[in-house]
């Protein structure tokens, strides 16, 4: 069973920077974490290859530093990797974007497709459904918990928001995952020196049976018209005492403003 997990790194939230002639996050040079949703698509990729069996490949579109990311997914235990880096790909909405890594997980082949349900820099939550659109696939969101996995089936419980429901797809199929899913595993020793002496395979556009004039930003139908900060509201006043009294103070604060 082939597993593709893909992952995003993302820009240290404290770091972000922005492009101020193209509107986009500025990545190369800035300190950067693995999106922590994708981090539980690691796990659910490897505790499939642990229960069902199969090899788990791990696919990110980025700059060269990028590689990094791949090796500390690698050290928890990913079978292989695959960098998709290029000039061509810089600058891609969601849709490029997944289009993009559709591409590369053809050239792979997957029977299982895990990503996180959303990029915490963006929150968008498309990439994912994206990427099986394009593949022509099934696709499950939100999944807090995989019940079975067998060569031609998989029945999953996708969380809603009372409850959840039980749902099954044949195989080929793309899933995100939250974190209410699992608890990702920490690197072991052996694993960190495999991921010092692993092959990451990087791949260009030319590498994919992609047209340049569809990826990036040139292959972006979306763009960001503009990006702001909000500017800090100072009409704020803070409320003292024990709780009783700060209710009633809450109480007369919004009666001056005629909310009750």
């Amino acid at each position: 069973m082939n597993i593709v997990v893909c992952i995003k790194q993302v820009p240290d939230s404290a770091e972000v920077r922005i492009n101020p002639e193209t509107n986009t996050l500025i990545r190369d040079g800035v300190p950067t974490i693995i999106n922590p949703y994708d981090m539980h698509a690691v796990e659910a990729g490897l505790h499939i290859k642990e229960n069902a069996g199969g090899k788990v490949t791990v696919l990110t579109m980025g700059p060269p530093q990028s590689e990094s990311a791949l090796r500390e997914v690698i050290s928890m235990g990913a079978d292989e990797a695959v960098l998709l880096s290029d000039k061509a790909f810089a600058g891609s909405d969601t849709w490029a974007t997944a289009y993009t890594l559709s591409k590369a997980i053809s050239k792979i082949s997957a029977d299982i497709i895990i990503c996180g349900k959303q990029a915490i820099d963006g929150d968008t939550a498309q990439v994912g459904p994206e990427i099986a659109e394009f593949l022509n696939i099934p696709h499950i969101a939100y999944i807090r918990k995989i019940e079975q996995v067998k060569p031609d089936l998989i029945r999953v419980q996708r969380m809603m928001d009372e409850g959840y429901d039980i749902v099954e797809s044949t195989l080929p199929v793309l899933l995100t995952v939250v974190k209410e899913l699992n608890q990702p595993r920490l690197p072991s020793l052996k694993g960190k020196i495999a991921a010092k002496k692993a092959e990451i395979k990087k791949w260009g556009h030319t590498d994919l049976d992609v047209d340049e004039k569809d990826t990036g930003l040139k292959g972006s139908p979306t763009q960001v018209k503009n990006i702001f900060a909000p500017e800090a509201r100072k009409d704020r006043k803070p409320l003292n005492g024990s709780i009783e009294e700060q209710i009633g103070q809450l109480i007369e604060e919004l009666k001056g403003m005629r909310c009750l």
